[in-house]
């Protein structure tokens, strides 16, 4: 079994350092380090393609890229390996990717990528920022890959699996429950600095406080001291409406018939 090991943190973050320490111990699974040079959180699934990328390999014999998640992931499989693995695995990251959060996540979008070559994958993350409790993280990750091989869901059929682990003891861990994504509110406001030019500056504010955190989420199940899960999936359609834009689509092809020249 061939895992491909990627990150948004970059190469020398400890949480990928632990993952990989601690799928390698797993019998008969060779594991492949590919992950950015720098810390790339909130890139999604962006791929660098006005510049070029290089690949370096660190003395721990990790490869480094000076792209993307996305782009290690994705030159990982198109050309620099040489083969196909059979899983790919993101992480661990520094804070939560649960709810909203997965729709700007790195981790995410570097085992998206593996998704949509069609390889099954796996985003961790930690719940809180700081990698306490990272060993207990790397060790529920672990269990949770091994798992998954022993009931031979690592195959040829792709699936997504975005899980947080809470930061505690290993033995203090809840089991796994399965979740649906909460909601977050708005991210708080922008924070406008002046540069040394006397320029306006804008940085980002933080997240938003859970907007949607009731029973079956990934926040109440983290908040309880589970791992949550959640199957994520890549079709944005919203299927729910489809009828109604339908009628609209005609509604407004028949107004657009009716008044040429608009």
């Amino acid at each position: 079994m061939k895992i491909l090991i990627s990150n948004d943190d970059g190469f020398q973050a400890p949480g990928i350092v632990a993952l990989h320490d601690a799928l390698k111990t797993l019998e008969g699974v060779e594991v492949e380090v590919v992950a950015p040079e720098h810390n790339n959180s909130a890139k999604s699934n962006a791929l660098t393609l006005h510049s070029p990328l290089y690949v370096h390999k660190a003395a721990n014999g990790f490869r480094y890229v000076n792209g993307t998640p996305a782009d290690c992931v994705h030159i990982a499989l198109t050309g620099l390996l040489g083969y196909r693995p059979d899983l790919v695995v993101s992480g661990i990251n520094n804070g939560a990717n649960m709810g909203d959060d997965t729709i700007y996540s790195g981790t995410v979008g570097a085992a998206m990528e593996g998704y949509l070559f069609g390889i099954p994958a796996i985003a961790f993350s930690q719940v809180d920022k700081g990698w306490a409790e990272l060993e207990a993280a790397a060790a529920k990750a672990r269990e949770l890959v091994a798992q998954m091989r022993a009931q031979q869901l690592v195959n040829e059929t792709p699936w997504l699996l975005n899980v947080n682990i809470p930061n505690m003891p290993l033995e203090a861990l809840r089991p796994a429950k399965l979740c649906r994504l909460g909601r977050r509110h708005a991210a708080e406001r922008v924070i406008v600095q002046e540069s040394p030019r006397g320029e306006a500056m804008y940085w980002i504010g933080g997240a938003g406080a859970a907007k949607d955190d009731a029973e079956g989420t990934d926040f109440h199940a983290t908040a309880q001291g589970h791992v949550s899960i959640t199957p994520l999936k890549v079709d944005l359609t919203d299927h729910d409406n489809l009828g109604y834009w339908a009628q609209t689509a005609a509604r407004l092809a028949a107004g657009a018939a009716a008044a040429p020249g608009v």
